[in-house]
């Protein structure tokens, strides 16, 4: 966790970059059209013909039939992922975590375009194919969440539990060097739950208490931070959630939440490993569901003349 290891290439900003400005602009958008629809989409279906923007919001209106068209579009874009993963050419363009922010910009974009280009009605085929949508996001936010938690080399091969392991020893000798923080100071950060009893959980559980570590973590760093810190830089730390600038305190901070990150790694490899293979068999089926029901409405759309 060196400032060497964290250093980012020209690479890495463009493609930050590029992310940001595609999230931005379509949330931007998405924003702009709600602000301006609010009325209309808050009227019940009889009367929504009588207001000035039907012909413009609805599905089949002047914006609503193009949401349509760019919704279908980043659908497709999604699958540009899974399938890289299964040709050898397209493995060797870009990274594939690139590839996987690009996946996972797609698909939280689609959604809510769906539901603007639905001016929420959703009855029938389209409304089928809408929850079924909101189920494929919710697993996709699980499965992003799972797939964080198998540490992966530079070359995107899985590590094993001994390189991990030697990891956290490297880490954990780099820490006891250290005469900032005394053992009991750190022991609330590296606490864990026993081997045993992960082992022992439910697949259920054990994602609900990895979540819980990894979203009490950065609370256990600012209560380590404020055990050093003045009262001045407690407040300009936000109570030590922020870097406080002190480069020896932060250097030691870091160490000890990568201890934490790869002790909890260690502890639940072989748990996230069995979530994630469950998650990919109920994640494939509601995506190749709802491409056939996305083929199914657009055919009727052009056969029923709405376009």
């Amino acid at each position: 966790m060196s400032a060497e290891s964290r250093r980012v290439t020209p690479g890495e900003w463009s493609h930050r970059a590029i992310i940001t400005i595609m999230a931005v602009g379509a949330g931007a958008y998405s924003l702009y059209l709600a602000w301006q629809g609010a009325g209309y989409y808050a009227l019940p279906l009889t009367d929504r013909p009588f207001h000035p923007m039907h012909a413009t919001l609805r599905p089949s209106g002047h914006v609503g039939i193009r949401l349509g068209f760019f919704a279908a579009l980043a659908f497709a874009c999604l699958f540009f992922y899974p399938i890289r993963k299964r040709i050898q050419t397209l493995k060797r363009i870009g990274k594939t975590k690139n590839w996987l922010n690009f996946h996972v910009l797609f698909g939280l974009t689609v959604p809510v375009i769906v539901t603007l280009h639905s001016s929420l009605k959703l009855n029938g085929l389209a409304g089928m194919a809408y929850w079924i949508m909101m189920a494929i996001v919710a697993s996709g936010v699980i499965g992003r969440y799972l797939y964080s938690q198998i540490p992966r080399s530079v070359n995107a091969a899985e590590l094993s539990l001994k390189e991990l392991q030697d990891q956290a020893a490297s880490i954990a000798l780099a820490l006891s060097s250290q005469d900032v923080f005394s053992n009991g100071d750190l022991a609330k950060l590296l606490e864990m739950p026993r081997p045993e009893v992960v082992e022992s959980m439910s697949l259920p559980s054990a994602v609900l208490t990895m979540a819980g570590l990894d979203l009490r973590r950065p609370f256990r760093v600012a209560a380590l931070r404020r055990r050093v810190l003045g009262t001045r830089d407690r407040w300009t730390t936000l109570g030590g959630l922020r870097h406080s600038g002190h480069l020896e305190l932060e250097r030691i901070v870091d160490t000890a939440r990568a201890q934490s990150w790869l002790n909890a790694k260690v502890l639940f490899l072989n748990r996230a490993a069995q979530v994630f293979h469950l998650w990919h068999v109920i994640h494939r089926p509601f995506s190749y569901s709802f491409a056939v029901l996305v083929i199914a409405h657009i055919t009727m759309v052009i056969v029923m003349g709405y376009f």
